[in-house]
């Protein structure tokens, strides 16, 4: 007779930007490996092919996550929807908890108390997120409201935000999947997981003609 499978680590996910972060764990939050790639178009054909790879070469099985962790934005439309589908899919083959994440405030972990990030809204908008507070939509020509002092940090927008903001930027994306792993570890430990068919994304824009909704999915029965 086979055993239960051995839950040791847990899987993070974040789809969120323009790269898609994926990253292992211990059951008490530290990083084992992380890996990321260019997001471009495909998240649908590279996301699994990569989460079985990072396993496969950790040597561990595909069973051995005792939790999900996901990354939920805010975010790009089709990025967000794959990576949250996909976190939501293997918790649910698994049967395992998932935890939802905000990226911001995996973004901002380890960054000053005043750090002001700034992410891309379309292509000429940002979104300017502050600690503990709404998001705020800055219009393409305006000048973000940031606190005498602040340390901006930005990400994914060329041209459009400071070297040194954007240099923040990539430091704080280089640490997401430790950051996720952290914070979902914490939640994992104290219960705090998330209801599997409620956990919707924070999409920053959402494309034309399609309206927001609520997070309700109806799973098949499993088979006895």
């Amino acid at each position: 007779m086979t055993g239960a499978p051995s839950r040791t680590t847990i899987l993070a996910i974040d789809s969120a930007t323009t790269r898609v972060v994926v990253a292992v764990g211990t059951l008490t939050g530290d990083l084992v490996e992380a890996t990321d790639w260019p997001a471009g178009y495909r998240h649908g054909e590279t996301l699994l092919p990569a989460v079985a790879a990072l396993l496969e070469r950790l040597e561990l099985a595909p069973t051995s996550p005792a939790a999900i962790v996901v990354g939920t934005g805010p975010g790009a439309f089709t990025g967000l929807r794959v990576g949250i589908a996909t976190a939501k899919g293997l918790a649910h083959a698994l049967g395992v908890p998932l935890v939802g994440v905000p990226t911001t405030d995996a973004l901002l972990v380890g960054a000053p108390p005043d750090a002001v990030l700034l992410l891309p809204a379309g292509p000429s908008d940002r979104l300017l997120v502050r600690r503990g507070q709404p998001a705020q939509l800055v219009r393409a020509g305006e000048d973000p409201d940031l606190p005498a002092g602040a340390s901006l940090i930005a990400l994914d927008l060329p041209d459009r935000a400071p070297d040194g903001a954007l240099q923040r930027g990539e430091a704080a994306r280089a640490g997401l999947g430790a950051a996720l792993l952290a914070i979902g570890a914490a939640r994992f430990a104290a219960a705090d997981v998330d209801d599997l068919a409620g956990l919707v994304p924070d999409y920053v824009t959402l494309p034309r003609g399609v309206r927001a909704e609520g997070g309700e999915v109806s799973w098949s029965r499993d088979p006895r």
